[in-house]
């Protein structure tokens, strides 16, 4: 059984989605897969979804699936020959009133609100940034700027404002349905782009909340961090999700690449610091679409994530798209677990000035210390919500964290927690039956052999959920 603590979310596409190369994908070490619902109608994702738990079920590992929501096109329209070369200096209109195909002078838009968001002066970046233009001013629906950085601009290319601020609410009515396709197919995780606030957040998890119901499901909830409002409000919005994806495209767009690392850094640690999962994207190893093997660049960021504490890396079009799907994650594999290998922060110091008012929680601490200091083979997490595993996967523990659960929602949830390897044990037995179990298991995965130390959590009586009351330490027999 691998060893890697950091979990790799893969992106299905036209390039991955046959049952083989899911598989060989999943053995590779893909532990979430996302579906992407800006392509794709309700039926593909079903028959996605179904592809991959069956995929999952050869390879024998569980996976989490991650229903990804297209949230609110801010894009120009279509042109005549389908893409313009503009210069820089040229003036060019933004239309939203302007129904003909565009032209070298002009274009519509499928955002209609943007002339509403944008005055003279604001600096909007096209097409990830590649193509800057200058507004002189608005006339009605129209916006009239000067190409400030030019280059091919092709149909329906994105619009971002320099420092934020487009108003386009982050559930559109597309997501709201999609979240109904998400549900009935029991996606394990909802990520919601473009949220400004907690409110984006709030209005989600009841549309996630009322879908699902009818299936006895609760998804987790991973806020995109992609727009420049929801910087100050990060605090706000990690309260009321899950988790959050620090997604670097559109952000950095919007804040200027040069932002970004320093904010993927302060994402993680805040992320972390409240019981969060995060998830760091965007052009991970986009050089191995094409490459099939990564650049020295795209190996440092790949483990400079790893190194700052991330639960996942993903990939998107290198999987969805690439040539190289398999070995894009074999890659991204084999670049994690070096990293962990070098990582040697010293887990004492979480526990200076730390305060639990939770029995589980301590329990959680309590658990991490003691095997830290007894240098423990493993940590088995008997539990039903997944939320103990969740408190120990926050702190640098040298070895594995075994989550062992009844719940198929749960085990599925924790494929997202970094350093949490999520077993399904029928726990319902009594307490002695169920950490028997716990141990044959670890043996036969040949984790720990006759006279290792282990450290087990559990809670009694078993069954409760946020019940974990008791700490054990046990010599294997």
């Amino acid at each position: 059984m691998p060893q890697r603590a950091t979990k790799i979310v893969a992106t299905l596409g036209p390039a991955s989605n046959t049952p083989e190369m899911l598989e060989a994908m999943i053995r590779a070490g893909v532990n979430v897969v996302r579906l992407n619902f800006s392509h794709g109608k309700a039926q593909d994702h079903i028959d996605r979804a179904d592809m991959v738990r069956a995929a999952a079920q050869r390879a024998g590992r569980e996976v989490g699936i991650m229903a990804d929501l297209q949230g609110p096109k801010i894009r120009v329209g279509k042109f005549a020959e389908g893409k313009v070369m503009l210069e820089p200096g040229q003036p060019f209109v933004l239309d939203g009133s302007r129904t003909e195909p565009g032209d070298i002078g002009g274009v519509g838009l499928d955002y209609k609100e943007l002339p509403r968001d944008v005055k003279a002066g604001d600096v909007l970046l096209l097409n990830d940034g590649l193509i800057v233009m200058t507004v002189n001013q608005v006339l009605g629906d129209a916006v009239h700027t000067t190409v400030k950085l030019g280059g091919e601009l092709s149909n329906n290319k994105g619009i971002n404002k320099q420092g934020g601020g487009l108003t386009a609410p982050a559930l559109t009515a597309k997501d709201m349905e999609d979240i109904k396709t998400a549900m009935s197919l029991r996606a394990d995780y909802v990520a919601v782009s473009f949220p400004k606030n907690a409110t984006d957040m709030e209005l989600a998890r009841q549309l996630c909340n009322m879908a699902a119901a009818p299936y006895n499901h609760k998804p987790g909830l991973i806020a995109k961090i992609e727009r420049a409002e929801a910087i100050p409000e990060l605090e706000n919005i990690l309260k009321v999700s899950d988790g959050i994806m620090v997604a670097r495209g559109d952000l950095a767009v919007e804040v200027g690449n040069a932002t970004v690392p320093g904010l993927q850094k302060h994402m993680i640690k805040l992320a972390r610091q409240m019981d969060k999962v995060v998830i760091t994207a965007t052009q991970m190893m986009e050089s191995m679409i094409v490459n099939p093997v990564p650049t020295r660049a795209e190996v440092s960021d790949v483990a400079n994530a790893v190194l700052d504490g991330t639960d996942a890396v993903m990939l998107s079009a290198e999987t969805a798209a690439g040539k190289y799907p398999l070995e894009t994650v074999q890659q991204m594999a084999a670049i994690c677990e070096a990293a962990e290998k070098t990582d040697h922060d010293p887990l004492d110091d979480d526990f200076i000035d730390e305060t639990f008012t939770r029995i589980d929680q301590a329990i959680a601490m309590g658990a991490l210390f003691t095997a830290h200091h007894l240098n423990a083979k493993a940590i088995v997490a008997l539990t039903e919500s997944g939320s103990t595993a969740l408190w120990m996967s926050r702190h640098n523990v040298r070895m594995p964290i075994f989550a062992v659960t009844s719940q198929l929602t749960s085990q599925r949830k924790m494929t997202l927690y970094r350093n949490v390897r999520p077993l399904l044990v029928d726990t319902s037995a009594d307490r002695d039956t169920a950490l028997a179990e716990a141990e044959t298991e670890l043996k036969e995965r040949g984790v720990i052999h006759s006279g290792d130390v282990y450290a087990i959590t559990v809670g009694e009586p078993m069954g409760t959920p946020g019940g974990t009351n008791t700490l054990k330490i046990i010599r294997a027999g």
